[in-house]
């Protein structure tokens, strides 16, 4: 009887204190009406909108075909000695590359998605009334930004493209293209005007836009007007000395690391030693001028929801060949321990030429030279009747270097019938579709391990590790190519000066040096080599595209810098198997045909790129 007493009492000063006054408690206040007129605003609700604008880069840059695969570097198929015309269209360029190819609509939406975002960004920013003005400057700057970038990506692979700079609030579907050159004065105009109110990278957070930013998208945009596709950007020679220029503020502003490595995660060769994990990594660095942001946090580390193909984490440690999973020790079900290799992009043979495997750092850090038993295999049959006890962390297979080939019989395996091995051993002509022991099987090559981050299950995607965008490395390399075509002045003597500073970084203690890489990377039976220092008679368009491929092979650019160039065709041709056993690709390939999908939708006529 007291507890009900009590309880009764306690309800009725409740109600009491309610009734004087403090009505503030059951005050309620419905977040369900809240409207993005009413919310973005605010200052608060502003701030939200220009961070919105950020987590689609993780999902764009995840979309690499376009960009990595059909090149000289890249494939979607993998190996290469039986190179026949099958396979994926954007190595064939057959009649498959077309405008329902699926790759082609996924990017144009996402690009036209955060492109719209930026918009939004814009357009609203004159209604924010309780922010300071500053910030909010600050704020549509970073909006200009990724906006010069999405119409930078789209005018080079589509050319003439729509070119909406108000936020869409209503349908339309009307397509109304824009020329090339009048997107390209708008993408400087852009980059511009972000530059003059943008904050130094010091000054800002890590992974919003800054000064740095906008100075190094600038150097890139006016390099490749200054090319002028077909007579279409705009361009003259005048660029090149703006793209010099600004190459010279990054390369000021953002010193490179002295050690290449430094730039990805740390890890051990033979993944039975490793002991890092993604939580040890710092991404942040003196040489990143603009990074794509992930983190530890499975829940936020995940793409746009926006986009219903949305990959969660940075998935770059998973999607390069090649497979180990096959090899003896490798155990029966899947492993993390090397984590898993999806062989979504596989490099061609001619990449594992471009490098001296001595002297280059970059050689020893993205490719693994050896694989190593992850379990016993004590009755491991290395060819019929002979077997081999293989015990927890032995070598199982040894990937010889292009230029130094085993040449006798009793220093191959066991798998060769006279060799003495206890490990099969293949020299570089035999990487690929081309099993001529039983250790190796089909498709077996050199893994590109660039990217790796230990400690990541095999069916976790949750890659932790920042992806570098822009880094002051290609800053040189965009000097260097200025300089060759024409630009004048620059803080480094000449091209070869600014070519070589990445290379010696590359080269550590044989800084100077000459390294050697395949006189003719595309023939794997050649044995010629040269080699790739520059001087002022050596450096041509071709080296600085060959320098490119051994310090950014796998970022995300290769597609633009051939066709930039005028190199693509020539350079694909020469070293993609299936697009030069194919023979598909041609000038109209150098557009991409706008999507189906965008062409049904449009009330209006629009007209397809030529030969599509």
């Amino acid at each position: 009887m007291k507890k009900h007493i009590k309880w009764q009492f306690l309800a009725l000063l409740l109600i009491a204190s309610v009734n004087l006054g403090c009505k503030d408690f059951l005050d309620e206040e419905s977040i369900a009406n809240q409207t993005a007129d009413n919310y973005y605003n605010t200052a608060v609700g502003f701030e939200d909108l220009t961070r919105s604008v950020y987590p689609l880069l993780r999902d764009i840059t995840q979309q690499r075909s376009l960009v990595l695969n059909g090149t000289d570097l890249f494939a979607a198929n993998s190996g290469w000695s039986d190179a026949g015309p099958t396979g994926s269209p954007v190595d064939l360029y057959n009649v498959g590359f077309s405008s329902t190819l699926p790759e082609i609509s996924t990017l144009w939406n996402l690009l036209y998605l955060e492109l719209n975002r930026a918009n939004t960004v814009i357009s609203r920013a004159e209604f924010v009334e309780d922010m300071n003005e500053n910030t909010k400057s600050i704020r549509v700057s970073e909006a200009k930004f990724i906006r010069a970038l999405m119409l930078f990506y789209l005018v080079q692979q589509w050319g003439d493209v729509p070119m909406p700079l108000e936020e869409t609030t209503t349908a339309n579907k009307v397509v109304t293209r824009v020329a090339s050159a009048d997107v390209y004065t708008q993408i400087i105009k852009d980059l511009t005007d972000a530059e003059s109110n943008l904050p130094t990278q010091s000054n800002t957070e890590w992974g919003r836009a800054s000064k740095g930013a906008a100075q190094f998208l600038l150097s890139k945009v006016y390099l490749t007007r200054g090319w002028n596709f077909n007579g279409a950007l705009g361009g003259s020679a005048a660029d090149f000395n703006q793209a010099l220029a600004y190459a010279d503020k990054v390369i000021s502003d953002y010193p490179m690391l002295d050690n290449y490595e430094d730039l990805f995660p740390k890890r051990s060769e033979n993944p039975l030693l490793e002991t890092n994990s993604p939580s040890t990594q710092n991404a942040k660095n003196s040489e990143v001028v603009f990074a794509v942001q992930f983190n530890e946090n499975r829940l936020t580390n995940g793409g746009d929801a926006a986009n219903p193909n949305a990959l969660v984490g940075n998935d770059l440690h998973s999607v390069f060949g090649n497979d180990p999973s096959d090899t003896p020790g490798a155990p029966s079900g899947r492993t993390g321990q090397y984590n898993r290799f999806l062989n979504i992009h596989n490099v061609t043979p001619s990449v594992y030429r471009l490098f001296d495997p001595e002297m280059d750092s970059r050689y020893q850090h993205n490719f693994v030279e050896k694989i190593y038993a992850l379990q016993d295999a004590p009755d491991f049959e290395a060819r019929p009747g002979v077997k081999v006890a293989i015990k927890t962390g032995d070598v199982t297979m040894e990937f010889r270097p292009w230029n130094n080939p085993v040449k006798e019989i009793s220093d191959r395996g066991l798998d060769v019938d006279g060799g003495t091995k206890s490990y099969s051993v293949l020299n570089a002509d035999e990487f690929g579709d081309n099993p001529k022991t039983n250790y190796h099987g089909i498709n077996r090559a050199m893994m590109m391990w660039k990217f790796w981050e230990p400690g990541i299950e095999y069916g976790d995607g949750f890659g932790t590790f920042d992806f570098a965008l822009f880094r002051s490395a290609e800053a040189y390399l965009i000097a260097a190519e200025a300089k060759l075509k024409g630009a004048t002045g620059g803080n480094l003597a000449s091209a070869e000066v600014y070519y070589n500073a990445v290379l010696d970084r590359a080269l550590g203690s044989k800084k100077g040096q000459e390294p050697q890489q395949a006189a003719f990377p595309e023939d794997v039976s050649s044995m010629s080599s040269k080699s790739y220092r520059a001087t002022a008679g050596t450096l041509d368009i071709d080296m600085i595209l060959d320098e490119r491929a051994r310090e950014f092979m796998g970022e995300y650019m290769r597609w633009y810098d051939l066709k930039r160039t005028e190199k693509l065709i020539e350079r694909v041709k020469k070293h993609n198997p299936w697009t030069r056993v194919a023979g598909g690709l041609e000038a109209k390939h150098l557009l991409r045909p706008l999507p189906l999908s965008e062409l049904d939708l449009a009330s209006n006529n629009v007209e397809q790129n030529p030969g599509y």
